[in-house]
């Protein structure tokens, strides 16, 4: 199957109800992805507190694209193709660094920060051969577009549509929740990255983002085991890790009273349901230094919203309670990345970042068992839809009622609307 017939083919694999198991199994759909959606979109590439000085760097991909996100000397953060004018070599190597120039290691052409050509080994031989070093293909180019919102750095390879602001529309909120929540008011990405590989669909993942219906059983064997060792633990600090898994053992009507908010472009947030707060000094200490900042109503407020997975379509999610900050990057129709860091507080006791960070071995780490659970599901979903034993996935639940919780897949239904609006739109973009 062509791409030409993929495009014409789309809209008729996404109904309301149902999707074609082709979206998740056909290559060629996939390579349509990358060009419609990643190709076009705002693709969260970093976040600024991790080049907090001029000449540091980080590596990224947005679909595809090998890219960097460099501090500049006058405290500007940019996005450039890593990419050598020369003979297309990867310029800037591993995950991060700290440079004052780019030097290709190929051939040793040096860049400086902003992905302008500084210079070429013997510039003198290519007299007379029409080579223009002043051209944009000389130096590492710049993205189309790249803008930050709180910290959090953003770019599309697309030159023209919806800026940043339009396509994080309401679900913004969670970000500015993120923030509000840190006693200075600012964040900054602390400690590694868990880097997690899943042998399964992109779409898989995001599909469970909300979903309230496989905690009950995808999960039995962790919660069962976590709500004895919540009930033994001798410190707050276990008590909070096995609590965290045990959360997952709520029942059909509990998950069905979480909200789902369903939002334009495919972004969702659901209500929280593991508890956020603890009556211990450390705790008691974060809300005194937040008041110390809001005020008592103003903490409370940043408090009380509660979110969990809120999820910027298609390479996004955030939990704001626990600063948890996720990249999902697609590798393959069935293989994708999926980058986890913690945001440190500023102004927060250290106890706040290290439960956060417990949080996210608990739940993220790839040796964790909730995530063991989780994955074997993806990877059966992943099975199941290359066989012909079937050839349409059901999306119907909760398609009838009038509100949207975590028992309904109204979140998934505004996934594939936002799916089936880039994959039918005949546009191009230049840059991909």
């Amino acid at each position: 199957m062509g791409l030409d017939l993929a495009i014409e083919e789309a809209g008729a694999l996404a109904e309301e109800t149902r999707v074609h198991r082709r979206v998740y199994s056909d290559p060629a759909i996939f390579e349509l992805e990358m060009r419609r959606i990643f190709g076009r979109v705002w693709i969260f590439v970093g976040h600024e507190s991790q080049v907090p000085n001029p000449g540091d760097y980080i590596t990224a991909v947005v679909a595809r694209q090998p890219v960097v996100m460099v501090r500049q000397p006058d405290g500007a953060v940019h996005v450039l193709f890593n990419r050598c004018g020369h003979r297309g070599a990867l310029v800037a190597a591993g995950r991060a660094g700290n440079t004052a120039t780019f030097r290709c290691a190929y051939h040793g052409w040096t860049y400086r920060l902003d992905g302008a050509l500084q210079s070429i080994p013997r510039e003198e031989d290519y007299a007379g051969s029409g080579f223009d070093r002043c051209a944009p293909s000389a130096g590492m180019r710049p993205l189309p577009r790249f803008a930050a919102y709180r910290g959090f750095v953003f770019a599309s390879l697309a030159a023209a549509g919806p800026g940043l602001a339009e396509y994080l529309g309401p679900a913004v909120a969670n970000l500015d929740n993120m923030v509000e929540r840190a006693p200075e008011g600012a964040l900054e990405v602390a400690g590694g990255c868990l880097h997690t590989l899943q042998r399964n669909n992109w779409k898989i993942y995001l599909e469970n983002l909300h979903d309230g219906a496989h905690a009950m059983i995808v999960h039995q064997s962790s919660f069962d085991a976590a709500k004895k060792a919540a009930a033994s633990a001798q410190d707050a600090m276990t008590r909070f890790r096995a609590e965290v898994v045990a959360a997952n053992s709520q029942n059909y009507d509990e998950m069905a009273a979480l909200d789902v908010g369903c939002y334009p472009l495919g972004h969702s947030d659901m209500r929280g349901f593991r508890r956020q707060r603890a009556e211990v000094p450390e705790y008691l200490d974060y809300v005194s230094r937040l008041e110390a900042r809001l005020g008592k109503a103003g903490a409370e407020a940043a408090l009380s919203l509660q979110r969990h997975n809120a999820m910027f379509y298609p390479s996004m999610s955030v939990h704001p309670v626990f600063m948890q900050l996720r990249a999902i990057t697609p590798l393959a129709v069935d293989l994708t990345r999926v980058d986890i860091w913690t945001l440190r507080m500023k102004g927060a006791p250290a106890w706040m970042h290290r439960r956060n960070l417990a949080f996210a071995n608990t739940v993220h780490s790839p040796s964790s068992i909730v995530k063991a659970d989780d994955l074997e599901a993806y990877e059966r979903v992943q099975g199941g839809v290359g066989s012909t034993g079937g050839e349409w996935v059901s999306l119907h639940r909760g398609a009838g009622a009038r509100n949207s919780g975590a028992l309904s897949e109204a979140y998934i239904r505004n996934q594939y609307r936002a799916w089936r609006e880039y994959m039918t739109d005949a546009a191009e973009t230049a840059a991909a």
